[in-house]
């Protein structure tokens, strides 16, 4: 039975395949260089360290590559760090990556069907065909279904894509019957199109990695894109719909120096952009609480982003 990271204890030995989410090489007080990795599965990520034989195989394997370790789980400075006695480098025809990428806890069909549900009441015919026509896509519903939200942020698993659009549709379905005049059908098009483009801006078949796309043009011009196109495909489309929907996209991240080649300046943009922060980073919250959990301590260390610990209530030794 292979061992999950979420499953391993101080003074555990163990041997197993784990996937490389980082690597690093740096030298130690000595002199002499040793290796600095995280490995990980779908339960979670363990740091990691060898000490001897580094040369011998530092240069056999890379980041996303899959490694079989034997080694001992040490508890170093509260957090728990694997000793790596032996390592080497695995084909990925070998491994299944679905077991080594974490992923929602939610069955992303089951999301999709309730997405589709809200989407299925909207009013305005032109916005309602323009998210259907893109969700149903055969080229965008298999990666729609898969897609991270983010690298390593937010929603940063399989699914987390989906999971997260499904969350700010409901918020925006309370937001349109709590304040006047604003229009649910667009709100519903800036959370299904804010982040769309990282189906295209991502690789996560084995990690999750930038495209040459990615790095190049981004989510927020390939979402403005994706309406462009579906757009043209829609008889009698509006173009001023078009240019309003396709700015919900470009000025999601609120402001320039986040990204957004424009601010939000329509009451859905801001409402948009808003929720999409506050989605973002609840989830990021959670889940670094989550892991913080572990530790048995009533705060959490600094989650550095937010430069702040959070309160995790009384522990038994308390």
């Amino acid at each position: 039975m292979r061992q999950l990271v979420s499953s391993l204890k101080d003074k555990d030995p163990v041997e197993g395949i784990f996937l490389v989410r980082t690597k690093a090489t740096p030298l130690a007080k000595s002199g002499k260089p040793y290796l600095a990795c995280m490995l990980g599965d779908k339960s979670g990520q363990i740091d990691s360290r060898m000490w001897d034989g580094v040369e011998a195989v530092a240069d056999s394997f890379q980041t996303d590559d899959f490694v079989w370790v034997r080694g001992t789980v040490n508890l170093y400075q509260k957090r728990l760090q694997l000793v790596i006695g032996e390592l080497k480098k695995v084909p990925k025809s070998e491994v299944n990556p679905a077991d080594f990428l974490p992923s929602s806890e939610t069955d992303p069909e089951i999301m999709f069907k309730n997405l589709i549900a809200i989407v299925n009441g909207m009013k305005n015919k032109h916005l309602k065909q323009l998210i259907l026509s893109t969700l149903e896509d055969p080229e965008i519903r298999p990666k729609y279904l898969r897609c991270p939200a983010a690298r390593s942020i937010h929603h940063a698993y399989l699914g987390g894509l989906l999971e997260h659009t499904l969350s700010i549709c409901k918020v925006m379905m309370f937001i349109a019957s709590h304040y006047k005049n604003v229009d649910l059908d667009l709100l519903l098009v800036g959370a299904v199109f804010h982040d769309i483009g990282k189906i295209w801006e991502l690789e996560f078949e084995t990690g999750v990695t930038y495209t040459d796309v990615g790095r190049l043009v981004g989510h927020l011009v390939l979402g403005s894109e994706l309406i462009e196109k579906k757009a043209a495909t829609i008889a009698g489309f509006p173009d001023h719909l078009k240019t309003v929907c396709k700015h919900l996209v470009l000025s999601h991240h609120g402001k320039m120096e986040f990204g957004s080649p424009k601010i939000p300046m329509t009451l859905e943009a801001y409402i948009v952009a808003a929720i999409d922060d506050f989605d973002s980073k609840v989830n990021q919250i959670q889940v670094f609480m989550h892991n913080e959990s572990k530790k048995g301590e009533s705060w959490t260390s600094t989650l550095g982003p937010m430069e702040r610990p959070f309160y995790l209530g009384p522990t038994e030794k308390a």
